[in-house]
C-alpha cells in the first residue's frame, strides 16, 4: 500500500521536473531572441557617467510608459539605474546587470545603448574602482564580498556566456552560408566546364 503512494509522489515530481525543463528553454530561447534583437539595435554612445545605483523601477524616475509596460510583479524590483549625461541633457537609463559594476561613478564611457537601455560597455577613461582593502596589524586584507556581490558577479559570468552562444551562433550561421557559397560555386564552375 504505501508504495503506491511513493510510486504517486515519484510520477508527481518527475512530471514537475520535464515541465519545468520545458518552460526552462522557452524561457532561454525567448532570453536570447531578445537579446539578439537588443544588440541588433544598439548603437554607440559616449556618456559621462554622474550616479549609479540598485533602486525600485517606480523611484528611479523613467518614462512613465516604461513604468507602465512593466509587469506588475517587477515593478517594485530593484534594478541598476545609471545617470548619466548624453551630449548636452542628462537622462536615467536602465543597465545590464553584468555591466554595472564596470561602470565608473564620474567617469566618460564609450557605450552601446539600446532606446534607454545600456548593453555594453566599450572603453572606459576612468580606472574601475579597486576592492577597499582594509590593514589589520599591518597585514592587508580584502573586503568580503556579499551575498548580493556574488550573485551579481555569478550573473555576470552568465551574461558573458550568453553573449559567447550569441556569437558562436552567428559565426555557425557564417560558415554555414560560406560552405553554401562555396558549393554554388563549384557547380557553377562544373556547369561553365561542361
Amino acid at each position: 500500500m504505501w508504495w503506491i503512494i511513493v510510486l504517486i509522489v515519484l510520477v508527481v515530481i518527475i512530471g514537475a521536473m520535464v515541465a519545468l525543463y520545458i518552460v526552462g528553454n522557452k524561457m532561454q530561447k525567448k532570453q536570447l531572441a531578445q537579446k539578439e534583437e537588443m544588440l541588433a539595435q544598439a548603437q554607440p554612445a559616449n556618456m559621462l557617467i554622474i550616479d549609479k545605483k540598485y533602486m525600485p523601477l517606480k523611484d528611479a524616475k523613467l518614462p512613465k510608459v516604461v513604468y507602465e509596460q512593466t509587469p506588475k510583479k517587477y515593478q517594485k524590483a530593484k534594478v541598476p539605474v545609471v545617470k548619466a549625461k548624453v551630449g548636452p541633457q542628462i537622462v536615467t537609463m536602465l543597465c545590464d546587470d553584468a555591466i554595472f559594476d564596470d561602470l565608473p561613478t564620474k567617469g566618460e564611457v564609450k557605450a552601446m545603448v539600446s532606446g534607454i537601455y545600456i548593453v555594453s560597455v566599450k572603453s572606459v577613461r576612468k580606472q574601475k574602482n579597486a576592492p577597499v582593502v582594509e590593514e589589520e596589524n599591518g597585514k592587508k586584507k580584502k573586503k568580503k564580498m556579499t551575498f548580493r556581490e556574488k550573485m551579481r558577479k555569478q550573473q555576470a559570468q552568465y551574461q558573458q556566456q550568453l553573449k559567447a552562444d550569441i556569437e558562436n551562433k552567428k559565426t555557425k550561421e557564417q560558415l554555414k552560408a560560406e560552405k553554401e557559397k562555396a558549393k554554388r560555386e563549384r557547380e557553377r564552375a562544373k556547369k561553365i566546364t561542361d
